[in-house]
């Protein structure tokens, strides 16, 4: 059965860097992403359109490369939680998290009894089709998944030290974007209010022995935001990795014409 690295490395004390994926429908992204030394890749199921059958594709194939697939549902829903698990993810992330105890009850659905409420259907191509026990099984599966808890809101960044609390939170990741929105600055990823209710959250989870996370808008950013502390962070995304890159070498091959030719 395979370990969750990013699980090993973040209690190691490491700090960890993953890309999103929310647009590409190829597992070969998370082989590539794999490939370049990211620890993870986030696979986005709430503003991404990929299909159950998509997500088991790439989170499989992130495994079989050795990088930590990390899953964003939609929602706060167990048939949800449950069925990436399934599906082969190694961790979730929960949206828009602003309610202690409906995130209580959410952590329950990450492991099995008696540990959480998660329901069993392992089936072979779950374990690499080895043989072990029901035991051995629920164990590893307890001890190989990551929770990530989205603070997004001003209202969850207040409720913080009660969300924190909540047993079995294992990373606390800012959504920037959705940040700013509530805070009365859009976008202003710099803003004073922006930082400071950022720099909070990282104190508060380090009060309560939980990692502190961000998705980030590109590598300036994530940069910015490890060099402050936090150890879970996501450096944009496939589409916008693609298009910089594709951007650059577009304007170098334009600078060779730009050169007038030698007499």
């Amino acid at each position: 059965m395979r370990v969750n690295r990013l699980r090993d490395h973040l209690v190691a004390g490491k700090t960890v860097f993953g890309c999103q994926m929310q647009a590409y429908r190829s597992p070969e992204i998370a082989r590539t992403f794999a490939a370049a030394g990211f620890d993870f890749v986030f696979i986005d199921m709430e503003h991404g359109t990929f299909t159950l059958e998509t997500m088991q594709d790439i989170a499989v194939a992130a495994v079989g490369a050795g990088i930590t697939p990390i899953v964003r549902v939609g929602e706060l829903l167990y048939s949800l939680v449950a069925r990436v698990l399934d599906g082969g993810a190694q961790g979730v992330i929960l949206p828009r998290v602003e309610d202690p105890k409906i995130l209580d009850e959410a952590m329950s659905w990450f492991r099995f009894p008696p540990v959480g409420q998660r329901g069993y259907g392992v089936n072979p191509t779950m374990i690499e089709y080895e043989a072990h026990t029901f035991p051995e099984i629920v164990d590893h599966f307890n001890q190989n998944v990551i929770s990530v808890v989205q603070f997004e809101t001003r209202t969850a960044m207040e409720r913080a030290d009660e969300l924190l609390s909540v047993k079995g939170v294992d990373i606390a990741m800012v959504g920037p974007a959705d940040l700013s929105i509530s805070l009365g600055v859009p976008g202003q990823f710099d803003h004073p209010l922006v930082v400071s209710t950022i720099e909070r959250l990282i104190e508060n989870c380090h009060k309560h022995g939980v990692v502190p996370g961000i998705q980030t808008r590109g590598v300036a950013m994530a940069k910015m935001w490890a060099d402050r502390g936090m150890r879970f962070v996501g450096a944009a995304a496939e589409h916008t990795l693609l298009l910089e890159k594709a951007r650059e070498v577009v304007a170098t091959l334009h600078k060779v014409t730009q050169v007038p030719a030698a007499p």
